[in-house]
């Protein structure tokens, strides 16, 4: 079937920043269980495939766009109204974007807002981004959220009508998410420094964003960047006074050669933070396993209870993999859960220094009321540092 096929007529930006009344260009949306949805294009041209995912956050579609945790997803935003405010340097959370597409309700004609530097639709079109707009994304979230994220197509070049054989093969060409490692594809190719500081931290990358970097380094930290390659013999010969695992895309599962690096890195009794992705893979060096959510947590509005103060937070996440609590062994205890699922949102080990949040404490986009775990990372290094001859 064929849902919600338009054609309209709209203010559409030309190279040269000038407003035109144009009528948009057709572009179809193309789910593996053969719902097509037809809306217009905007961004680059051409045909995309990933997992189908949505996010709830009210705001922030620059950041969300460059997290490298979207990598392999294509993602439809809840929120109505998108572009309206622009983009600027200052908001890029990697250098570039990583979601494989966007699909929205209603691209913004004009951007207003001190800060742009251009428009939404310049953006997608520079890092060759496919996009489609004039969708009913209330649809697509309400099916995503019945039958699971699963693989879909945006394209701006076949025809839904006349190539949908073509289209449904394609799409269910694709791999699904499970199974994935695509730390590699998303990490730094060579370590690098940021910041200046007496707490040395390693940081694993896996897909690090900017803003968690800024974070550290506004707490008197010197953090060394690894590619997600980096052996433990490596960062145990740097002699840091602590150990980041950063979020990422993909199935922790499947990041077979960074779990053989964690249980050194585990017994060397250096604190260690993980968030996301490396939350995932430390709960599973540790004993646990994880397993695929049916349509994931994506938004900046995600309610989770810290077990060991009692208060609420409102939290940013990304993730489609969450860890089982069933399989957490004794010598971790659960510390955050979920409210809205109550599935696991953070642990610490009962003896070693060692915790992990399931969400996103650095933010942007999204509420700061997590960031208080950095300083809980801090705390748990202080003590060697004053022994330390940095």
């Amino acid at each position: 079937m064929v849902d919600g096929a338009v054609t309209v007529k709209r203010f559409i930006r030309d190279e040269k920043g000038k407003l035109t009344w144009q009528t948009g260009k057709k572009a179809c949306l193309v789910l593996e269980d053969g719902t097509i949805y037809e809306g217009e294009a905007f961004g680059a041209t051409g045909t995309s495939l990933g997992e189908l995912v949505f996010n709830t956050s009210l705001m922030g579609y620059q950041e969300i766009l460059t997290d490298p945790s979207y990598a392999g997803q294509i993602i439809t935003l809840t929120y109505p109204e998108v572009g309206n405010y622009g983009i600027n340097e200052e908001d890029m959370e990697s250098k570039k974007i990583y979601a494989r597409g966007l699909v929205i309700r209603h691209l913004s004609s004009v951007e207003s807002n001190f800060r742009s530097q251009g428009s939404l639709d310049q953006f997608l079109k520079k890092h060759g981004i496919v996009g489609i707009t004039e969708i009913d994304t209330r649809a697509v979230t309400r099916k995503i959220r019945d039958k699971g994220a699963m693989r879909c197509l945006i394209s701006t070049e076949l025809d839904a009508g006349k190539d949908k054989d073509e289209l449904l093969k394609r799409v269910k060409g694709l791999s699904e998410m499970t199974g994935q490692n695509l730390t590699g594809e998303v990490s730094t190719k060579a370590s690098y420094k940021v910041g200046k500081g007496k707490f040395k931290v390693a940081v694993m990358d896996f897909g690090c964003k900017e803003n968690i970097l800024r974070e550290l380094v506004k707490r008197d930290i010197e953090a060394t960047v690894y590619p997600s390659s980096v052996t433990a013999k490596e960062i145990l010969e740097s002699k840091p006074d602590g150990i980041f695992l950063s979020n990422g895309p993909g199935d922790p599962a499947a990041c077979t050669d960074i779990l053989k690096q964690l249980p050194a890195l585990i017994e060397s009794r250096i604190p260690i933070f993980g968030i996301c992705l490396g939350h995932q893979l430390l709960s599973i060096a540790l004993g646990a396993t994880t397993f695929k959510l049916k349509f994931g947590h994506r938004g900046g509005n995600q309610p989770v209870k810290d077990l060991t103060t009692g208060k609420i937070e409102i939290t940013s996440q990304n993730h489609g993999f969450a860890v089982d609590d069933k399989s957490m062994p004794d010598h971790l205890e659960l510390t955050h859960i979920n409210l809205n699922d109550n599935s696991v949102e953070g642990f610490r080990h009962k003896t070693l220094p060692i915790f992990a949040v399931q969400y996103h404490p650095e933010s942007s986009p999204g509420p700061h009321d997590s960031s208080y775990l950095f300083d809980r990372f801090v705390n748990l290094m202080a003590p060697l540092t004053l022994k330390s001859p940095h």
